[in-house]
Order: structure tokens, then C-alpha cells, then sequence
């Protein structure tokens, strides 16, 4: 009787504990999804107070996402072992800890280590955090909670470059983990005041030790080639090939034992639903897109364009401004038109703003680099909700958390892995634009001939004029390189538009709440 009792849903939370459990579950979001995006800005300063190059820098990001990635397919296992209470409080507290570990890190490994870390115990807050404002309010107001939920989404991106370029140009990097401890421990008190007594029935469910193995082989061998490809020049380095290899062979067994074992980590066979297969794709690749410019884009301004880390992450602030206007929009029109127009017209925006950035010169200005960054406010406020809806359509109850789980898992570890691409894409563009610009600079070209003259002229020697030139070029190359990733998002934005029409979305009203509780 009481087992029966304690499978029946809470009823929903009513004044005081409503507004408390709201802010407390608010709070561990906003904290977890600042963290994505707070050291994105800081990379230069962490980098170079650890005596590493920028892009071993960008390992910080790159470890929680990948780690964040391999733990959110996990969440509904640990959910049934421990609860989601419990699971959500410590979820909170080891993101604490682990905070206040990178703030201590005295060495680039230790870093990473604390990172991963970060990244693995915050797989499943945000999957849980839907779960239990879901469960708090009456089914009629689910649509208020999930907007508030997703206004928190919104504004921590855009808090997250403003206060880790003010905290890393004016006290120092480990602040940016610091602010995460106060926020932390109030969410935790507040979650535990209010949710207490709301805990999940508890099932030992089995868990797939072999497809677990094999995932975090695969999609770690990958991450670390992705990073370490450029510094050991690809495929000419046995480690390169060894974890390319071992990537490779790793994902063959996992999709093999995945499809063949009674209680998959991930549920592959998703994947033969042309809506499920559609939207993650679109969103996968849409998002390793805009986070890999999320991270190149401030890395540029700070380290070829002489912009402060503070003053870069302004640039990146108008993205939040038509997000947050315009979310509640989106979520009003969604059930009475077809989502693969909003999720069309989300995609066009992106275009738009990255075609117009390919358009940058070495003395851009800043209202050019805010506009594109405005404008592409619109675009988020159309991109995750949409395309989720379509992701999520036609299937049953029973099967949308593994849906969602799965979706979440291809989207965060394409961000991981975009943030890779874009790195070495652009050192790679950067050399070839720096020699194609350097075969003009000889002693033939009149023009070159013509500014080395001007420079003695103002009291330069040859050789001084040479590395001016030099210097020059290397930025002008920068430039370029920045310019061409650009442009082929754009391109590829455009391109996934197809697999947007793809699908063929189903009406269906029941699920609307689940598929929007989805979002990220």
C-alpha cells in the first residue's frame, strides 16, 4: 500500500514553496548553464597565467562539454537508483566542489581534471530541473513554468562573457568558478527546504556497464585527437592514429552492442524515426555551429583585434536581448502552426548573421559587431523549442525520455566538438591566408617596395620593417581565416534547412509539454 501510495504524483506546490522551489531550481540552472559560457571569454587569460598556447586553452571547454555529454544519457538510470531529489542535490553540491577545485587549479591538468568533473555531475541538473518544475505546478500553468525555466536559459548565456570578461580583467580567472559556490549552496538549501519529501520511487534498475566503456572510449579518443591534432600535426603522428583508430573501432562496437542489448545506455534504435533522426542532426550540427563561434569569436577579438575580455564579452551580450523578447512568442505560436517554419526561419537568421560577419575587416568596428549579435537574438528565441517539438513528435510517453536523453547527448558533445573544429579550422585557414599574402611580399612587388620605403622614412630599419609586415600579415591572415568560417556556416545554416523538411512533424497536443520540457 505504501509502495502504490508513493508511486502517485505530488500534487503541485502552492505559494511560499511554489515561488522558493521555483528561484532554487532557477538558480542551479542559471549556475550550470553560466558555466558554459563564462570561460569562453576568459580562455587568453587562463592560458596564459597556466603558460600554455590558447588552444590547449580551449581544452577548459571542450572537457565539460565532452564529459556533460557523456553523463546526460545516464540521467534516467541514476534517477531510478537515487531518486531525483537526491540525484539533483548532489548533482548541486559536486558542482560546488568541483568549482571551487578549478578556482584552486595550479596547473593546466588539474584544470581539466576539475572540468571533467564539472561537466559529468552537471549532465543531470538540467534534465531534472525540467522534471521538478514540471512537477510543481498545476498541468494548466506547465507552459508558464517551462518559460520561466527557459527565460533563465537565455539570460545566463548572455551574463556569462559580461561577468567572466569584468572578473577575469579585473580581479582574476579562478573568479569565474568562485561565483558558482554561494549560488550553489543557496540552491541546494532551498532545493532541499522545498523538495525533500517530492523524491522519485527508488528501482534498481540494471545498467549497461559495456555500452557505458564503450561510449566514454569513443567519444573520449575522439575529443582528445580533435584537441590534440593540430599541436601533433594529425594524421603524421602515431597518437593521432592510435585515437582516431581507437574512436573508429570503439563506436562500431557501441552501436553494434547498443542495438543488440536489452537495456541500452542510448537507445539507438531512435535513430530509425525520420523525426528523431531529422531534428537531432539539425540540431546537433546548428549547435556545434553556433558554439563554435560562441568560442572563436571573443578569442579573435581578444587575441588579433586587441579587445578586452570584458569588452568582448559585451560584444556578445545583444544575443540575449530579442531571445528573451521573443521566447514567450515562440512558445504561444508553436501548437497552432507547423514548427518546421519557425525552426526555417531560426536557421535563416543564422545565416544571415554569420554571412554578415564574414564580412569583417581587421578594423571592424564595434556597432558591426553588434549588430549580427543582435540579430541573432531572433534566432535563438526560434531554434531549440522548435526543433525539440519535431524531435520528440509522434513518440509515446514512455519513450521521450530516452528521446530526450539521446537528442541532449548528440547536441552537447557536437558542441564540444565543434568548439575543436572551429580551433583548428581557423589555424589552418590562418597559415594558408598568412602564405598565400606572404608570396607578395618580395622585393618584386612595387607595392611592397613602396610601404618598406615609407617606414625607413619614418625612422624604421629594413628589418624592423620587415617584422611590421610580417606582424601585419599574420593579423590580416587572422582576419581571413575568421572570415571563411563564417562564411561556410552560413552555407551549412542554409544547408540543414533540408533536413528540417525531412520530418513530418505529428499534432499532437499530449506532447507538447514533454517535448518543450525538453528543450535543452
Amino acid at each position: 500500500m505504501a509502495q502504490s501510495q508513493a508511486q502517485l504524483p505530488h500534487p503541485p506546490l502552492e505559494g511560499a514553496q511554489l515561488v522558493i522551489g521555483t528561484i532554487a531550481v532557477s538558480l542551479a540552472v542559471f549556475m550550470n548553464v553560466l558555466d558554459t559560457s563564462i570561460a569562453n571569454v576568459s580562455i587568453p587569460s587562463i592560458s596564459g597565467d597556466l603558460g600554455v598556447s590558447s588552444d590547449q586553452g580551449t581544452w577548459v571547454i571542450t572537457s565539460f562539454a565532452v564529459a556533460n555529454a557523456i553523463s546526460v544519457p545516464l540521467t534516467g538510470w541514476l534517477t531510478d537508483r537515487i531518486g531525483q531529489v537526491r540525484l539533483f542535490m548532489a548533482s548541486i553540491v559536486l558542482f560546488v566542489i568541483s568549482s571551487w577545485m578549478c578556482g584552486l587549479s595550479p596547473n593546466l591538468p588539474f584544470l581539466l581534471a576539475s572540468r571533467v568533473l564539472q561537466g559529468a555531475v552537471a549532465g543531470p541538473m538540467i534534465p531534472l530541473s525540467q522534471t521538478l518544475l514540471l512537477a510543481s505546478y498545476p498541468r494548466a500553468k506547465a507552459p508558464m513554468a517551462l518559460s520561466m525555466w527557459a527565460m533563465t536559459t537565455l539570460i545566463a548565456p548572455v551574463a556569462g562573457p559580461i561577468l567572466g570578461g569584468w572578473i577575469s580583467d579585473n580581479i582574476s580567472w579562478p573568479w569565474i568558478f568562485y561565483v558558482n559556490i554561494p549560488v550553489g549552496i543557496i540552491a541546494a538549501l532551498a532545493t532541499w527546504a522545498i523538495f525533500r519529501n517530492r523524491d522519485s520511487v527508488i528501482k534498481k534498475a540494471p545498467i549497461d556497464m559495456v555500452g557505458l566503456v564503450l561510449l566514454i572510449t569513443w567519444v573520449g579518443s575522439l575529443q582528445v585527437m580533435l584537441d590534440k591534432g593540430k599541436d601533433l600535426d594529425w594524421f603524421s603522428s602515431t597518437t593521432v592514429v592510435v585515437l582516431a583508430l581507437t574512436a573508429v573501432i570503439a563506436l562500431a562496437f557501441f552501436i553494434v552492442w547498443e542495438l543488440t542489448d536489452k537495456h541500452p545506455v542510448v537507445d539507438l534504435s531512435l535513430f530509425k524515426l525520420r523525426n528523431f533522426t531529422g531534428g537531432t542532426v539539425a540540431l546537433a550540427i546548428g549547435y556545434g555551429l553556433y558554439f563554435g563561434n560562441l568560442v572563436l569569436l571573443p578569442l579573435w577579438l581578444q587575441t588579433d583585434i586587441g579587445y578586452t575580455a570584458t569588452d568582448a564579452g559585451l560584444v556578445m551580450a545583444p544575443v540575449g536581448v530579442f531571445a528573451i523578447i521573443l521566447s514567450p512568442l515562440t512558445g504561444k505560436i508553436l501548437p497552432r502552426t507547423d514548427p518546421r517554419y519557425i525552426s526555417t526561419a531560426s536557421f535563416l537568421v543564422f545565416a544571415l548573421c554569420f554571412w554578415m560577419r564574414s564580412r569583417y575587416t581587421t578594423g571592424v568596428d564595434t556597432y558591426s559587431l553588434m549588430l549580427p549579435t543582435l540579430i541573432q537574438g531572433i534566432g535563438m528565441a526560434g531554434f531549440f523549442i522548435p526543433l525539440v517539438s519535431i524531435t520528440l513528435s509522434g513518440l509515446p510517453g514512455n519513450r521521450i525520455p530516452a528521446a530526450s536523453g539521446l537528442s541532449n547527448f548528440v547536441r552537447i558533445m557536437c558542441g564540444g566538438i565543434g568548439t575543436s573544429i572551429f580551433e583548428t579550422a581557423w589555424d589552418h585557414r590562418s597559415i594558408l591566408h598568412h602564405a598565400q599574402l606572404t608570396e607578395h611580399a618580395n622585393a618584386y612587388n612595387p607595392v611592397f617596395n613602396q610601404s618598406v620605403t615609407q617606414m625607413g622614412g619614418i625612422g624604421l630599419s629594413q628589418s624592423q620593417a620587415y617584422g611590421l609586415v610580417n606582424s601585419m600579415t599574420t593579423q590580416q591572415a587572422a582576419q581571413l581565416g575568421v572570415n571563411d568560417l563564417f562564411y561556410i556556416s552560413a552555407g551549412i545554416f542554409v544547408a540543414l534547412i533540408a533536413l528540417i523538411w525531412v520530418t513530418k512533424p505529428e499534432r499532437a497536443g499530449g506532447d507538447s509539454a514533454a517535448a518543450a520540457s525538453a528543450a535543452h
